[in-house]
């Protein structure tokens, strides 16, 4: 809280440079991507195996499909894509801007094709 109060605010030249770096980079990379391999999504395990919590070193999470999504404020869905370990495992899409429709109706082709949606269940261990 103490280094964020420390900050200048969002209308800094330093924060300013740093957004348009990542955000504007991001999408010019993604647009370029898409348009060279004509795309209408990319799509990926989301976020790896779903992890039981550690309770010395905490969750550990590696490679995540959304982080480019989200930096480059593109759109995103992730539906069921079945177990691993029998713990829950998403499959993520994304898309360019305003593609919307389109990624809900390929979620929606992949979940009926797949059928890899199950019940929760609640379970005592993983041991």
């Amino acid at each position: 809280m103490e280094s964020s109060n420390l900050k200048l605010g969002l209308t800094d030249k330093e924060y300013t440079d740093a957004l348009n770096k990542s955000h504007n980079g991001s999408k010019k990379i993604l647009d370029s991507v898409f348009l060279e391999h004509k795309l209408d999504a990319i799509c990926g395990i989301t976020m790896g195996p779903a992890c039981s919590i550690d309770m010395i070193y905490g969750d550990r999470w590696g490679y995540s499909l959304t982080t480019p999504a989200a930096v480059s404020g593109y759109p995103h869905i992730t539906v069921p894509a079945g177990k691993v370990y029998d713990l829950p495992v998403g499959l993520s899409f994304f898309g360019t801007s305003f593609s919307e429709p389109k990624l809900i109706g390929i979620a929606y082709a992949y979940e009926q094709a797949s059928k890899n949606r199950s019940k929760p269940e609640f379970k005592k261990s993983f041991l």
